[in-house]
């Protein structure tokens, strides 16, 4: 459970709290979609290294991001946990975690910048940290969490018409 103070305000950031290798995280609760358990995950041969695999999410496939790999705390989890499905536009990804926590209110006066003096904003997905009364809080953006996985998107695999069925290619010499 992340510890809030008891009297909520208006200027009360909601977040949806994860735990990942024993750490406190939490992400926006405006961007959670909802929360899943982890089941059947399909591995992507070449992926990146934080990229679990996919699910099929109610005729959408959706990329499920290890956040243990991701943040660098160890091995992803053999099996169990749950996704975090967050909303990034038009876009769903899922952040396997190893349990999911309560949605609770921390207020923003309380949030501090992240540690480290050379944070990059692109592939740092920290976006500050709250000192709770029994431990620490690491807010993560969920943009900034996805980003340094992302490839730009490219058109679909264009097919010369010599590598159209039914005519295959012979080179002559």
């Amino acid at each position: 459970m992340i510890p809030v103070s008891p009297a909520p305000s208006p200027n009360d950031l909601e977040a949806c709290g994860f735990l990942v290798g024993g750490h406190c995280f939490a992400v926006p609760s405006s961007q959670v979609a909802e929360v899943l358990h982890a089941g059947s995950i399909t591995p992507v041969p070449l992926a990146a290294d934080a990229l679990a695999g996919l699910i099929h999410l109610r005729g959408q496939i959706v990329p499920v991001i290890d956040m243990r790999r991701r943040l660098g705390l160890g091995d992803p989890l053999p099996s169990g946990g749950g996704l975090l499905v967050v909303r990034l536009s038009d876009d769903l990804y899922a952040l396997r975690v190893d349990e999911v926590l309560d949605v609770e209110r921390i207020p923003t006066d309380r949030i501090e910048p992240p540690s480290g003096s050379l944070v990059d904003l692109t592939t740092d997905p920290r976006s500050g940290v709250f000192a709770g009364d029994e431990q620490l809080v690491h807010l993560l953006d969920p943009q900034r969490i996805v980003n340094a996985l992302l490839r730009p998107r490219s058109s679909p695999v264009a097919r010369s018409p010599a590598h159209k069925q039914g005519s295959p290619h012979v080179e002559h010499d």
